[in-house]
């Protein structure tokens, strides 16, 4: 889907409590792992028998920890167990406008929402609701490679012109539990 001129990537998961972390910890590695365009140092996460790829750098995995904490923060403190974790890729342009010559300005090429809920699951339940899990898992990892690997996906990528850090763009990632932003 394409929104305010850049794609937006959307999935969507249901989480148990107890894989919520190593979910939301392997599904945005493997975001990373494909929109990073330095010098990756690959891992790999098991999840629920499925590989993700990952990216071995301490810095991005710092900032995925902290994202990863923080939406469990919001889930765990509050009534509602339903967030988003927004991840936006962005390149710097210079800012058109006649007063602020020079300035630059964050210009989105690519978005990633993924949305999470959390549910208990009972004993009984927990077979399939794993095996759903790992379906989904699996869906979401097939859609991140069809769309990096398209011709869309592709495109969006602003040419690279500074390549001294692992990633040559901007990126945020913003968490939010019950539509308001956590930190």
């Amino acid at each position: 889907m394409t929104t305010g001129g850049h794609p937006t990537i959307t999935i969507d998961l249901v989480l148990d409590r107890l894989q919520t972390k190593d979910v939301l910890r392997a599904v945005l590695h493997s975001i990373f792992f494909h929109r990073l365009f330095g010098t990756v140092s690959p891992r790999t996460f098991e999840v629920l028998d499925v590989t993700m790829p990952g990216v071995g750098d301490a810095g991005i995995a710092q900032l995925i920890e902290d994202k990863v904490g923080a939406f469990w923060r919001g889930v765990e403190g509050g009534a509602n167990k339903r967030g988003q974790i927004l991840i936006t890729f962005s390149e710097k342009r210079p800012r058109k406008s006649w007063f602020l010559m020079g300035a630059e300005e964050e210009v989105p090429w690519e978005q990633w929402i993924i949305n999470a809920e959390i549910r208990q699951p009972s004993e009984r339940e927990r077979q399939k609701f794993n095996a759903d899990l790992a379906a989904t898992l699996t869906k979401s990892l097939q859609t991140l490679l069809v769309h990096a690997s398209s011709e869309e996906g592709r495109k969006t990528v602003p040419l690279i012109t500074e390549a001294s850090s692992i990633s040559p763009f901007p990126i945020k990632i913003a968490v939010k539990v019950g539509g308001v932003e956590v930190a």
